[in-house]
C-alpha cells in the first residue's frame, strides 16, 4: 500500500496522509496520546486525540510500546516548534507489532551496553543523524570526483604485499599461500592511474594496529584518488577543493541532522576560507611554542582552553544541583520531573565530555613542550597545532624517514619527502595523507631494501617506473575520521554502522 515518508511532509501540508514506522517515544494524558514516530527518513510527533479517533483507537495508541511498529493516518499540520517543523493530527491507527521490553530505554546507558546492542542503538535519533551525514558525505565524494572526470576503480582486498609497513597487516590464507587484508589501495591506484589518468578507489581497508584510541578502527573505508602528471602542489589543490566541497555539501543539505547532533559549525564553516599550508619545520616551531599566531602561542591557547572548560563544568554542575533541588522539593508535575531529569542526564554527559577534554590538555601541553624535531606527529601534536589556528592545515615536506617508502624525496630539500597531511581542527587531527610518488626506480629499490620488504612482490610496482614513468600524486582520506570531524564526535566508533576495533567484540 502506498504511504508517505516523513521527509516529504512539506509537500502535504493540510492534507491527509498515511505514515508507517516505529514508536520512538510516547507520552499520554486522559484524552491525548503523543506518539513520536520514526520511519528512517525522520521523526514526527503524532497527536492521537480521543475526540478525533474514538475510544478504541485511543486505547490502542496508549498500548503502544517503544519500537512497536504501526501505521497512522492523519492530517499534516505545520508547527515550527516541532522537530522537522510538522506534526500529524491522527484519525486512524493500525498496529503491525508490539515490542516487548526494548532494552535501550530513554535512561542513560553505558557505552559498552550500547555497543553490544549496536544493531538496536542505530535506531536512536543521534545515530540516525550520524548515518545520514555519512551517507551525504559518501554521495558528495562520488559526485566530486565523477564531475571532474575521475574514473572509480577498485583495488583488491587480498594483497601479497604491504603498502605502509608489515606490522599492521591481517594475515590470511589464500589457497595455501599467505595473503593480507589490504591496508591501502594506493599502490594499485598508481597502476590504474597510468591506465586512466585520473582515478579514485573507495573501499574497505584493514589495519591491525593494537590501538584503543578514539581515532582508530581495525576496519574502515578509504577514498584514494591517484593522478598522473600531478605534482605535490597540484595534489594539495585537489585535497583542499575536495574537503571544502564535501564539508560544504553537508552544511548545506544536512541542517536537520546537524541540529540533532547539536553540532557547533563554527570551525566547519571555515573550510570556505583558504586552507593554511606550512612546511613541517614551521609546524614544529608552532607546536613547540617557538612561534606565535595572533599574539599567542600554542601553550597559551591550551592553558586558556583548560580554564574555560573548568568554568563550563562548574556552570553545568550548578544547573544540575538546581534542577535536582527542584525535583526533591516535590512540587513538580510528572512531566516537569521527567523534563528536568532528562536535562540533568544530558548535562552529566556534557560534563563527562568536558572532563575528558580537560584530562587530555596536560598531555597535549607535555607533548608540545617535549616534541623532538624530526619525529612524526602524534595525535597530541596535531591537536596542539590545529587548536592554535582553528582551521584545516596542510603540513607538507616531511622528514624522509617518517614517511612511506614510495614518497618522493624533494630534489631541492634533500632529506624531506614531498608528502602532505591535512589536519582537521578541534583536535580531530589527520584526515588526509598523501603526496607525490617516487619516480626514481633506484631510490625505490633502495627504500624497499631499507624497509626489509620482499623485492619479488614489488616487481609489478617497479614496472610502473620501467614503462611509461611520469610524475604522479595522490592521497588517502579515511571516511570515518571525516565523519567524526564533521559530526563533532568524541569517538570514531559511532561513525560506522558496525565498528571493528582492537579489544572490541565481534558483536553483533
Amino acid at each position: 500500500m502506498a504511504h508517505t515518508y516523513i521527509k516529504d511532509l512539506s509537500k502535504h501540508e493540510g492534507q491527509q496522509v498515511t505514515l508507517k514506522g516505529w514508536l520512538a517515544q510516547k507520552r499520554d494524558s486522559k484524552t491525548i496520546v503523543f506518539l513520536v514516530m520514526r520511519d528512517g527518513t525522520g521523526f514526527l510527533q503524532c497527536i492521537v486525540d480521543i475526540n478525533n479517533v474514538g475510544e478504541e483507537v485511543f486505547e490502542t495508541a496508549k498500548k503502544l510500546t517503544q519500537e512497536s511498529a504501526f501505521e497512522i493516518t492523519g492530517t499534516v499540520r505545520r508547527d515550527e516548534k516541532q522537530f522537522g517543523g510538522y506534526e500529524l493530527q491522527a484519525s486512524a491507527l493500525t498496529v503491525y507489532s508490539l515490542a516487548t521490553d526494548y532494552p535501550i530505554t530513554p535512561k542513560d546507558h553505558g557505552i559498552e551496553f550500547l555497543m553490544e546492542n549496536r544493531h538496536l542503538w542505530l535506531r536512536s535519533r543521534r545515530q540516525w543523524a550520524i548515518m545520514r551525514v555519512r551517507n551525504t558525505i559518501i554521495y558528495s565524494i562520488h559526485k566530486f570526483f565523477q564531475d571532474r572526470g575521475f574514473v572509480q576503480m577498485d583495488a583488491p582486498i587480498f594483497t601479497g604485499n604491504a603498502a605502509e609497513g608489515t606490522t599492521t597487516l591481517f594475515e590470511t590464507d589464500f589457497y595455501g599461500e599467505p595473503a593480507y587484508l589490504s591496508q591501502s589501495g594506493q599502490l594499485y591506484g598508481e597502476a590504474m592511474a597510468f591506465a586512466q589518468g585520473l582515478i579514485y578507489t573507495f573501499g574497505p581497508t584493514f589495519r591491525a594496529e593494537k590501538s584503543k584510541t578514539r581515532r582508530h578502527l581495525s576496519e574502515f573505508w578509504m577514498i584514494e584518488p591517484e593522478m598522473a602528471f600531478y605534482d605535490l602542489d597540484m595534489d594539495m589543490d585537489v585535497i583542499e577543493d575536495f574537503v571544502r566541497y564535501v564539508v560544504t555539501e553537508v552544511l548545506d543539505t544536512c541542517k536537520l541532522e546537524i541540529e540533532v547532533l547539536e553540532r557547533d559549525t563554527t570551525y566547519l564553516e571555515r573550510v570556505r576560507e583558504p586552507f593554511i599550508r606550512m612546511k613541517y619545520e614551521l609546524a614544529v616551531d608552532y607546536i613547540q611554542g617557538l612561534k606565535d599566531y595572533n599574539g599567542k602561542t600554542s601553550i597559551q591557547i591550551l592553558e586558556e582552553d583548560l580554564k574555560a572548560i573548568e568554568e563550563a563544568v562548574a556552570a553545568k554542575q550548578k544547573d544540575i544541583d538546581e534542577r535536582e533541588a527542584k525535583i526533591a522539593g516535590g512540587t513538580l508535575t510528572k512531566g516537569e520531573k521527567n523534563f528536568n531529569q532528562n536535562k540533568i542526564d544530558g548535562l552529566k554527559n556534557e560534563i563527562n565530555d568536558l572532563n575528558e577534554k580537560a584530562g587530555n590538555i596536560p598531555q597535549w601541553l607535555n607533548s608540545a613542550k617535549n616534541f623532538k624535531r624530526g619525529d612524526d606527529f602524534g595525535g597530541s601534536d596535531e591537536t596542539v597545532l590545529t587548536r592554535l589556528f582553528g582551521q584545516p592545515i596542510m603540513v607538507y615536506n616531511w622528514p624522509r624517514d617518517v614517511k612511506a617508502f614510495y614518497m618522493k624525496e624533494d630534489e631541492n630539500d634533500l632529506g624531506y619527502a614531498k608528502g602532505v597531511d591535512l589536519l582537521a581542527p578541534e583536535g580531530y587531527g589527520e584526515v588526509v595523507g598523501g603526496g607525490e610518488r617516487e619516480t626514481n626506480i633506484e631510490k625505490l629499490i633502495g627504500k624497499i631494501e631499507e624497509h626489509k620488504l620482499p623485492m619479488d612482490v614489488f616487481e609489478w610496482y617497479l614496472d610502473l617506473r620501467r614503462y611509461g614513468n611520469v610524475p604522479h600524486s595522490g592521497f588517502g582520506l579515511g571516511l570515518e575520521r571525516l565523519v567524526a570531524w564533521i559530526c563533532g564526535l568524541q569517538h570514531i566508533r559511532e561513525t560506522i554502522p558496525f565498528p571493528r576495533s582492537f579489544g572490541g567484540k565481534l558483536k553483533p
